[in-house]
Formats: C-alpha cells, sequence, structure tokens
C-alpha cells in the first residue's frame, strides 16, 4: 500500500506517541501535534522530514483549521486523521467543580469536533481518507464512577460519528471508532486529578478510583495497540468500532448480550406504544433481568 500521511493529536505522550512512533516505523509520515511540541523533539531527530511536529491546542477551532492546512501543505494530503487528545478528572458529579467539568468536554468531545470538522473539506477534496476517533470501552458500556465528564463525552464522540459516517459516505470518508480499556499510559497517573471523594461516595467513586491506579488497570501495551491500528486502517473494510484490550473485549460483548436480552423482554411494551397495536400488553416479570432495583 502506498505511504500514509498521519495527522495525530495529543502526540506527546500515551497513545499518541505511540501510534505517531508506530506508523513512522512502517514507513508513513506523520503531522504530530500536542500542546507543547518540543517534546516530540526526539521524533523528529530520528525521522527526519517524514515528520511535522506542531503545537495545537484542540479546543481552539481556528488552531485545527490552521495545523490541517500546514499539514496539507508540508505533505500534499493527510490520509488518516486520529482524535487522539484528551484526558480525565475523578469526581463525583453531584460534588464535581463544574468548571473542571466543562473543561473536559471541551478538549475530550469538542477538541474530536473542532478536528473532525475543519478536516471535512481537505477530505472532500482529496476524495477520501480514515477518522480515527479515540474512545473508551466506557464510551460504550458506561457507568464508571467519578467519571461523569470524561464518559458523557466519549458517547457524544459516538453518536458524532456516526452521523459523520452516514453524511460523509459519498465522499469516501472511512470512520473507525477506537474502545481501550485499562493500557499502561499516564491516563490514571499524572494525567488525571483526583478531586475530593466525599465519604458518601467512598463505595462507588473512591472503589473505582482504587481500582484505576491499580497494575490491572494497566493491562494493556499502548506500542502493540499502536500497531495493531497501523494495520487496521490499511484494510479495505474497517469495523465501526475496535475495542482495545481483553477488559474491552469481555465487557463490549456483555453489554451487547444484556442490551440484546433487555431488548427483547420488552418489546411488546414497546410496539404498544404504536396506534393499532395491541394495548396495554403485559409488562415482563419484575425481576432484576427485567430492569434495575428502584432505589
Amino acid at each position: 500500500m502506498a505511504t500514509q500521511t498521519w495527522f495525530i493529536t495529543g502526540s506527546s505522550r500515551g497513545f499518541g506517541r505511540s501510534l505517531a512512533t508506530a506508523a513512522l516505523e512502517a514507513g508513513d509520515r506523520v503531522v504530530a501535534t500536542a500542546r507543547k511540541p518540543e517534546q516530540l523533539a526526539d521524533l523528529v531527530e530520528r525521522f527526519g522530514d517524514r515528520i511535522l511536529a506542531l503545537a495545537l491546542d484542540v479546543t481552539d477551532a481556528a488552531a485545527a483549521a490552521t495545523a490541517l492546512d500546514a499539514a496539507r501543505d508540508r505533505f500534499g494530503r493527510v490520509d488518516v486523521i486520529v482524535n487522539n487528545a484528551g484526558y480525565a478528572n475523578l469526581a463525583p458529579v453531584e460534588t464535581a467543580p463544574e468548571d473542571d467539568f466543562r473543561r473536559q468536554f471541551e478538549t475530550n468531545f469538542w477538541g474530536v469536533y473542532n478536528v473532525s470538522k475543519a478536516a471535512l473539506p481537505l477530505l472532500r477534496a482529496q476524495g477520501g481518507g480514515t477518522v480515527v476517533q479515540f474512545s473508551s470501552i466506557g464510551g460504550r458500556v458506561g457507568g464508571s464512577a467519578g467519571l461523569g465528564s470524561y464518559q458523557a463525552a466519549k458517547f457524544a464522540i459516538d453518536g458524532l460519528t456516526r452521523v459523520l459516517a452516514t453524511e460523509t459516505a459519498p465522499f469516501g470518508v472511512r470512520y473507525l471508532v477506537v474502545e481501550p480499556s485499562g493500557f499502561a499510559t499516564d491516563w490514571a497517573g499524572a494525567s488525571m486529578t483526583v478531586h475530593d471523594v466525599p465519604p458518601e461516595y467512598e463505595a462507588t467513586v473512591g472503589a473505582f478510583h482504587g481500582r484505576a491506579r491499580a497494575a490491572g488497570m494497566s493491562a494493556g501495551d499502548p506500542d502493540r495497540a499502536a500497531e495493531i491500528l497501523v494495520r487496521v486502517v490499511r484494510r479495505d473494510h474497517l469495523p465501526t468500532h475496535l475495542p482495545l484490550g481483553g477488559t474491552a473485549a469481555r465487557m463490549a460483548l456483555d453489554h451487547a448480550r444484556r442490551q440484546t436480552a433487555e431488548a427483547e423482554a420488552w418489546q411488546a411494551v414497546s410496539i404498544s406504544a404504536d396506534f393499532g397495536a395491541e394495548y396495554p400488553v403485559e409488562l415482563p416479570a419484575d425481576t432484576e433481568e427485567n430492569g434495575r432495583r428502584a432505589a
């Protein structure tokens, strides 16, 4: 396959850095963006003119457009857009500082929106490309106590991407939503601010925080994940979503089974809401399998 040009946000560490390195080692070109592009100096020294390091704050829509223009001017086209930049802070929704909740959402959702939107004119003009959206297995399953802003943004990314995939299919634009579980990055380390957890939330938010800091949450190898993605995007046919990590795979399958079982259990009730349908119908048995217990 021909050499590809990648545009990767959040390239200074974690998944972004691993992916930039893997793409370069595969012989591709990379536009690596970060708030502090000087942190990419070693990659520039190693790979020379096949990498362009740019400063980018993804919450700045104009800066996103400027960076993509610079990528096109340097390499002629951009084949793969990777929205990787993001972070999570931990606090209960009830007590989380609202300004922090909003700032997370600005990066984790609006940053993806800004880069995706700015990329569309370029992708249409060149006849297509691939957009890789980094989500989380929590963006499919949800329910991680303490991550209200982060997981809300990941669900929003999935919704946005589904619409984009429909709207831009005639232009040859493809999308892949990546859903990792725990990987050996600093996501739950230096990148995460942990706000005060009130005693009332110790059993939920506090317990999740303990697990997030444990070694078991870092079973995934980001370098392997990056190499997998470099191989996957070269395929003619992409999955719409790709869980990464054993925990992610298990959670995705379990969630799908539970969703299917619930939809089937309530199907007759759902249909009965239509004009002309049989009504009323008997509700499913009032069991835990058919719904959550009331508080």
